[in-house]
């Protein structure tokens, strides 16, 4: 069945407003409760009241999923048939003319320390204006081509930086040099197949070349290669569900997924408060509209169990504005979940809220995890969650006699 063939266009107006790595799991030194039974989120629980509540599974089971194949499962894209790095939706989210064939890597700045062990991965989270004057030392020293090889090198967002690759011959076989952890040394850049030697060579180049240029930075001293990627072919999100889709984000990499599924993607500004006015003045242009909330996933990474919570109440705080444009389907859940206590990206199921007048209600009290796990919907995946909202929005006709 092509789900394509079922759909038909109206004028319902659909919202995912996602708080990135929402769930979380009972700490041990917060009564055992998660972030989000810990904060206090009165327009959130008023809304499950009459919604219906579930939970997602971004990948398959026990997978820990990137923010990429995450956003993929939200986007009604089965990730686990997806390859792309991050290094694409970086280069994407900061609008790099990425083209077919180019090698697109997205790197971290990090600190290291006298015998080039990793201290910090994220060279202490330095802010941009921090970062760019470091990032044109590499440029300086690098000249824009290693032999033959294009080399572009451009700020993202804070720690991190974009590098791509254009030339003849490229692979993007390699795996990340990032060990995910301190005190060792980064990985050595090493290709996976033998079409990925020539790109290993070049890169090997790049890291001396760079590091030797940086070497004497106090934070920013060196820096970690991640998603080493190239464009995939991707049936355009607007084409694939017939819906004319805005994304609104802050962070460049959101950008880029956006932009990968063919949404528009507007340059709204660098505070949610701009997203939320952006959503106003765009509702009547678009059927589908993405609301990235990124704070709760940073501090989910940090392992700060009271600042995620701060964020989910932050998050809370702005639902009333969605809320009074009266969209007809609501979507709020997490592409995945970034429990404090795990400090990282983790496979637990994230919690899922569904509110339209045809969706029903729950008995709910709350909006958390462990109410979700009753609710109507039950647990999903996240590629699921798509046709359900079509069929909320009154957009899918009848299969069959």
């Amino acid at each position: 069945m092509d789900l394509k063939e079922l759909i038909v266009p109206n004028d319902s107006k659909i919202v995912f407003y996602i708080a990135d790595g929402l769930g979380g799991l009972p700490h041990p030194d917060f009564e055992f409760k998660t972030e989000l039974e810990y904060a206090r989120t009165p327009n959130l629980d008023a809304l499950a009241k009459k919604s219906v509540l579930g939970r997602t599974i971004p990948v398959r089971h026990g997978i820990t999923p990137g923010s990429g194949p995450a956003h993929f499962g939200l986007f009604g894209y089965d990730p686990a048939f997806i390859e792309v790095g991050r290094g694409v939706l970086e280069a994407l989210g900061v609008n790099f003319p990425l083209k077919k064939g180019d090698i697109a890597i997205r790197c971290n700045f990090a600190t290291l320390d006298a015998e080039g062990k990793i201290q910090d991965r994220r060279a202490g989270r330095i802010p941009t204006e921090e970062a760019i004057p470091v990032l044109e030392k590499i440029k300086k020293a690098v000249g824009g081509r290693i032999e033959d090889v294009e080399v572009f090198v451009f700020p993202v967002k804070e720690y991190r930086f974009g590098v791509v690759l254009r030339g003849e011959g490229l692979s993007a076989c390699i795996p990340d040099t990032d060990p995910q952890e301190v005190g060792v040394k980064p990985l050595e850049v090493k290709a996976e197949c033998e079409e990925g030697k020539k790109t290993e060579r070049i890169l090997k180049k790049f890291v001396e070349i760079a590091h030797k240029a940086i070497k004497d930075e106090k934070r920013a001293n060196g820096f970690l290669l991640r998603g080493i990627s190239e464009l995939p072919d991707l049936e355009p999100f607007p084409k694939k569900f017939k819906l004319r889709s805005l994304a609104l984000a802050n962070y460049p990499m959101y950008k880029g997924l956006a932009r990968l599924v063919g949404m528009d993607t507007p340059e709204a500004g660098d505070k949610f408060d701009d997203l939320i006015k952006s959503l106003k003045e765009k509702w009547n242009e678009y059927d589908f509209f993405f609301i990235h909330y990124k704070w709760t996933d940073k501090a989910g990474e940090d392992g700060d169990f009271l600042k995620k919570v701060h964020y989910i109440e932050e998050f809370d705080s702005y639902l009333p504005e969605v809320l009074k444009l009266k969209p007809d389907v609501l979507v709020i859940t997490g592409d995945h979940s970034t429990p404090a206590l795990w400090k990282g990206h983790s496979w637990h199921p994230s919690p899922l809220l569904l509110y339209s007048k045809f969706a029903g209600a729950d008995s709910a009290e709350r909006f958390t995890e462990r109410e979700c796990k009753h609710g109507y919907l039950g647990m999903i995946y996240s590629f699921d969650l798509m046709p359900i909202v079509l069929a909320n929005a009154g957009r899918l006709k009848k299969f069959g006699a």
